[in-house]
């Protein structure tokens, strides 16, 4: 059980190898035994990329991988930063690995697919700062300055912005890592060179000049990826297929029906857990959850005598998803009343329930957003221009605006 953990005393630091960067070193022994405590292994059973596995076969990485990749990115941009002047204190190097680590541990199963279909209306991050305060009590107070760097309150802004900005370590990973297991070569980007432009003006973040091109491919990059993968529609409807899964289940099934699920599974089938809601128990519970836990129910749920559950759980185990139409503005109402209406038909089904089988919903991507903290150009002369400003490409400014397209969703013999 996860309360009955106990710190371990080895010496031994180990080296990962990594497919993306190689070998990985781990820097210090706190966070050797963050990385053996089980809310941590935990994310070795967590899809990275949700469902996306679907659309893209090599889209099987974890939640580990990438936060090991993002602590391999921090090293490096401490270094480059001290190498530049920049006083970074060994407590704060501890704090920005130990923060980078452990900024999503808090995800559900399959990521952001089921963000909030486990809990109600409660996002990752929260979850993750619940985790480092629990481990930080196990740890005697020694992640105090990641919690700090985590929550955005540490006197310094640039220890912030290198675990949570528009250029931070966590995006120079997963786009990285995501485009090496999908294959889409687009979303590759160069997270050395930019990493080596780092430095650091008043306290802020900053890219020098010589990297405008490589910051520009990274935005450029970061668009592709959410249009091509993050996005892709196929990707779209399978992860509405599960959450709808996951709410169908909640709807009819008693308890004794309940009993196929595991514990933790079943905990929050039963229980609406909200933010408020979310003490040591409700996390050691949430801790003990991943993906196979839902693919496990699924696949019993896929005889369940229910016409809806036992289809939508069938969909999604042999891919034989809804059809999805992405249109550039919103759907027309009477198209979506027709399927409902065949699908009533076809199937003898109330509206209600059709409504699990014919959907409509909207995305949004921007891939920088000037609104936001920026990414400041550092220029030979010393001043600071937003990167949008300081690009000669004439569709970066068109980046920063936010493009929305609408879908729908229904069976594939409707008409």
């Amino acid at each position: 059980m996860v309360n009955q953990f106990t710190l371990t005393t080895s010496k031994k630091l180990k080296i990962f190898n990594d497919p993306i960067y190689g070998f990985i070193t781990i820097p210090s022994p706190l966070v050797f035994d963050l990385i053996a405590h089980p809310y941590f292994q935990r994310l070795r059973r967590i899809s990275q990329m949700g469902l996306s596995y679907l659309v893209y076969p090599g889209a099987h990485h974890t939640r580990f991988h990438h936060a090991l990749g993002s602590m391999h990115l921090m090293q490096k941009a401490v270094q480059v930063l001290r190498f530049k002047g920049v006083e970074i204190t060994n407590e704060e190097e501890n704090g920005l690995y130990c923060a980078i680590l452990l900024h999503d541990i808090g995800h559900g199963p399959f990521s952001h697919a089921m963000e909030h279909s486990i809990v109600e209306s409660t996002n990752h991050e929260y979850i993750s700062l619940q985790f480092m305060e629990t481990l930080n009590r196990t740890f005697n107070g020694s992640l105090n300055t990641a919690i700090s760097i985590f929550k955005g309150l540490h006197q310094k802004p640039f220890l912030i912005q290198l675990v949570s900005s528009q250029l931070d370590m966590d995006r120079l990973d997963y786009l990285k890592r995501d485009s090496f297991y999908t294959g889409v070569a687009e979303g590759n980007i160069n997270s050395e060179r930019l990493i080596s432009m780092l430095n650091v003006i008043d306290g802020h973040l900053v890219v020098e000049e010589k990297a405008i091109y490589s910051v520009e491919k990274f935005l450029i990059a970061r668009r592709f990826m959410y249009w091509q993968v993050y996005l892709h529609k196929t990707g779209i409807v399978a992860e509405q297929l599960l959450i709808r899964v996951l709410k169908r289940a909640k709807e009819i099934l008693d308890d004794e029906q309940l009993q196929v699920c595991s514990e933790p599974l079943r905990f929050f089938m039963k229980n609406r857990i909200e933010r408020e809601d979310f003490d040591k128990n409700v996390l050691d519970t949430f801790a003990q959850l991943d993906d196979i836990d839902i693919l496990s129910a699924i696949k019993t749920w896929r005889k369940n005598d229910d016409f809806v559950l036992s289809n939508l759980s069938e969909m999604l185990l042999n891919r034989r998803l809804l059809k999805v139409k992405l249109k550039n503005k919103p759907i027309d109402n009477a198209k979506f009343e027709r399927y409902i209406i065949e699908v009533k038909e076809n199937y003898s089904l109330s509206d209600h329930e059709a409504s699990y089988f014919v959907f409509t919903g909207e995305i949004e991507n921007r891939a920088y957003n000037q609104n936001r903290q920026h990414i400041n150009i550092l220029k030979k002369n010393g001043k600071l221009i937003d990167v949008a400003k300081a690009s000669d490409q004439l569709n970066l400014k068109a980046l920063s605006n936010t493009v929305t397209k609408y879908y729908i969703c229904y069976p594939k013999d409707s008409v």
